[in-house]
């Protein structure tokens, strides 16, 4: 009797100590909100997104260090999808059915978002995405914080055609080969088409991830371009492909003044692993570039070479500020207004409080998240590559340019409503 007695009293303890350790641990959890970083350590696509990962880490610390979101400090859950579309997957389903976080901040291709795409609606997680993309998409649990094609690719192909872009009749449209860049040529096609630019007057090449040769793609531009007509090169590779495309661009001699190559994924980072000199003259078209002369962006890469020597990252005293990067911290500080506005990190309370907010860019514009369609109102710059890796803006918009997720190019386009998809 008295050793049942005993076990009823070790066991009642044991249920005590387990419910008080719970509880500990549930009120740690509360002392913090947690937010998921998404992008590529390691595969391909790390050339691009590690930058965008300690981007995220350092706008954390910033947030923190100013009493956090709602008084609780920002806790990062930083995870490695390794360039690997399906683990992209995987790992936001941990991200938000695991790690419980309240929003995450990932992808980069168009691919990687397609996949993590049902896992978000399904958990009903929130996803901010800070990379270009080609539009043709709206959905209630995504905020796209970097350009549509009517904030990139359109002005871009404009710029080429005009008379300060050197007036090309010809075109390259050269892609990887995934959504983005074929769904972007897509649409550039028919712009050109209403533009009088006929079929033969346009070639289209694709490579895979991770392609290094370009010996023979160069090769046929030229030859495209001997043709008599002035031809200009729309880039659409991703990843690390850039570094071998460009080093054979600069080995063939095809300068700017021949064949200007303007590009949609080529930023500062992407070229500090390029000899730059042979791509002078060379164009990028971005809504931010680094070498932008104002006080928010002198913040801005301020703040983030100071990270780069904090944290020990390689090169730390030549780290650089791209678009992507920019449009990271903006994508994070929108969210912390839009929880405060709504008081709660709830994710439909979040998504009706995002409508409108805004904040001052390091692009040096008022930046503005749309009331209706879940994309930035931005501005829009071209600028040439200069020796040095920078970029001297040639054209820039008057003022931000409201996102057109639904390209007018594509039939049908004009019958799809400006609100995401519930």
């Amino acid at each position: 009797m008295q050793r049942r007695s005993f076990l009823k009293v070790l066991t009642l303890m044991a249920g005590t100590l387990a419910l008080g350790t719970s509880l500990s641990m549930n009120a740690l959890a509360a002392e913090t909100i947690k937010v998921g970083i998404l992008h590529s350590l390691s595969g391909t696509m790390a050339i691009s997104e590690t930058a965008l990962k300690e981007t995220a880490l350092m706008t954390i610390e910033e947030i923190n260090s100013q009493g956090g979101v709602l008084g609780k400090k920002l806790e990062p859950v930083v995870v490695d999808p390794a360039s690997n579309w399906p683990l992209f997957a995987e790992k936001s389903r941990q991200l938000l059915a695991q790690d419980k976080v309240a929003v995450v901040f990932g992808c980069w291709t168009s691919v990687s978002r397609k996949s993590v795409l049902p896992v978000f609606k399904e958990l009903n997680g929130l996803l901010f995405y800070p990379v270009q993309y080609e539009g043709e998409e709206l959905e209630k649990n995504v905020f796209y914080t970097g350009a549509a094609p009517n904030q990139q690719a359109i002005p871009a192909v404009e710029y080429l055609m005009s008379e300060d872009g050197g007036g090309a009749t010809r075109f390259v449209l050269l892609g990887t080969d995934y959504v983005y860049p074929r769904t972007t040529n897509k649409i550039l096609r028919a712009f050109l088409n209403a533009k009088g630019i006929t079929d033969a007057d346009i070639m289209e090449e694709y490579t895979p991830f991770g392609h290094a040769d370009y010996q023979t793609i160069i090769a046929k531009i030229k030859k495209f371009a001997a043709e008599g007509k002035k031809t200009a090169v729309i880039s659409t590779i991703n990843g690390d492909s850039n570094v071998p495309f460009y080093k054979e661009l600069g080995n063939a001699g095809l300068k700017a003044t021949d064949v200007p190559v303007v590009a949609f994924s080529v930023g500062e980072e992407e070229l500090r692993g390029v000899d730059t000199k042979p791509l002078v003259g060379h164009l990028a078209s971005w809504n931010y570039f680094m070498s932008l002369q104002n006080g928010e962006n002198d913040k801005f890469t301020k703040m983030y070479k100071d990270w780069a020597v904090k944290q020990k990252l390689p090169n730390a005293d030549k780290v650089v500020t791209n678009d992507p990067m920019e449009a990271t911290y903006i994508g994070i500080h929108l969210w912390k207004q839009a929880v405060e506005k709504a008081k709660t990190t709830e994710v439909d309370a979040v998504i009706t409080a995002m409508a409108g907010q805004s904040m001052k860019a390091p692009s040096g514009f008022e930046i503005k998240m749309d009331e209706k369609n879940h994309h930035l109102h931005k501005p829009v710059f071209i600028g040439e590559v200069k020796a040095d890796g920078q970029f001297n803006v040639v054209w820039k918009t008057p003022g931000p340019v409201r996102a057109a997720p639904w390209s007018p190019f594509i039939p049908g386009n004009d019958k799809k409503s400006d609100q995401p998809t519930p």
